[in-house]
């Protein structure tokens, strides 16, 4: 490991917070965005994985699909239908 990955930011986020995972060069499938109040909910489904990776932004963001990706995220719950889904916050996108 050299010292620029050691010291990354995804480096340091990981060693802080036990819960996130950070997951490097992974193919976007799929990237949906959609406006609710002042935000832009960003959906991300990402090559061979069945769980939606969602984010939150103040502005419209190019798409993502096709691209490959460096993410730092955290696993979730959210309620839809009535029913417990389980999603992956990201808390950190990066384009590789």
């Amino acid at each position: 490991m050299t010292n620029r990955a050691k010291n990354s930011p995804a480096k340091q986020l990981t060693d802080r917070h036990q819960n996130l995972t950070h997951t490097e060069n992974i193919k976007v499938i799929s990237h949906v965005q959609r406006e609710s109040d002042d935000w832009f909910l960003n959906t991300l489904m990402l090559e061979n994985i069945d769980v939606p990776f969602k984010y939150k932004r103040k502005k419209l963001y190019k798409s993502l699909q096709g691209q490959r990706v460096n993410i730092t995220y955290y696993p979730d719950n959210e309620k839809v239908a009535g029913f417990d889904i389980e999603i992956m916050k990201i808390v950190r996108v990066k384009i590789s």
